[in-house]
């Protein structure tokens, strides 16, 4: 079904919406697990309710897809621009997935995850910003902003088997690939200084990358 044959239904844009996240959540979960050998641990780890940001390393194209379909509750996602094309803009927003212009800041994008995050939604960020070993070299000072302002705790979600599930440069599915998420515990973000000035950002960051690094590291060690 393509976004603008979604059907008209009744109530709030609100309810509408969530309709829409509910169903795709529930055919794109029976997908997923008729695709690929799906091991999600952790689960208990996140709250049922209020803010929180999940965030993960970032190895293959099917990341967010599956962090949005699994996590045990419906969240809101930080993705990148370029899939807002045509059509499928309209059920982007319907699900609350937030375009976000890389290769700089992008204030719009923060201001909305912010929002989300006000309401006490949950929201899904992968703070490397792009695909690569997943060993978290990196992180953006946005997920940091967003932990520092909102006062949201992170939940930490480690990714394996996205990359040899969907080679980099194909569509192709290799199918019944074993893709393990596992949850962590969440934790604050606590550090000293003004939240507005930029090295106590850094410094946030750098809290963040440590806690996700060994959590990542951990679910390694048990592969």
């Amino acid at each position: 079904m393509t976004a603008a044959a979604l059907p008209v239904l009744p109530g709030t844009i609100e309810e509408r919406s969530a309709v829409v996240t509910a169903a795709c959540r529930l055919l794109g979960r029976a997908l997923a697990h008729a695709l690929f050998r799906i091991d999600v641990q952790g689960g208990e780890h996140v709250p049922s309710a209020g803010p929180v940001l999940v965030a993960g390393n970032h190895r293959g194209f099917l990341d967010g897809p599956l962090v949005f379909l699994l996590l045990p509750r419906p969240t809101a996602v930080l993705a990148k621009s370029e899939i807002f094309v045509g059509v499928w803009t309209r059920l982007w927003r319907r699900l609350d997935v937030i375009p976000v212009r890389r290769g700089a800041p992008d204030r719009a994008a923060l201001r909305a995850g912010l929002h989300a995050l006000q309401r006490g939604s949950a929201l899904t960020v992968f703070p490397e910003g792009t695909r690569g070993q997943g060993r978290l070299e990196s992180v953006t000072d946005g997920l940091a902003w967003l932990a520092l302002r909102s006062g949201a705790r992170v939940v930490p979600v480690s990714i394996t088997g996205t990359d040899e599930a969907v080679p980099r440069g194909t569509w192709r599915p290799r199918l019944r690939s074993q893709v393990v998420l596992r949850f962590g515990a969440p934790f604050a973000v606590e550090v000293p200084g003004d939240p507005r000035a930029r090295s106590t950002v850094r410094a946030a960051a750098e809290r963040i990358r440590a806690g996700l690094l060994e959590h990542v590291d951990a679910g390694a060690a048990q592969r």
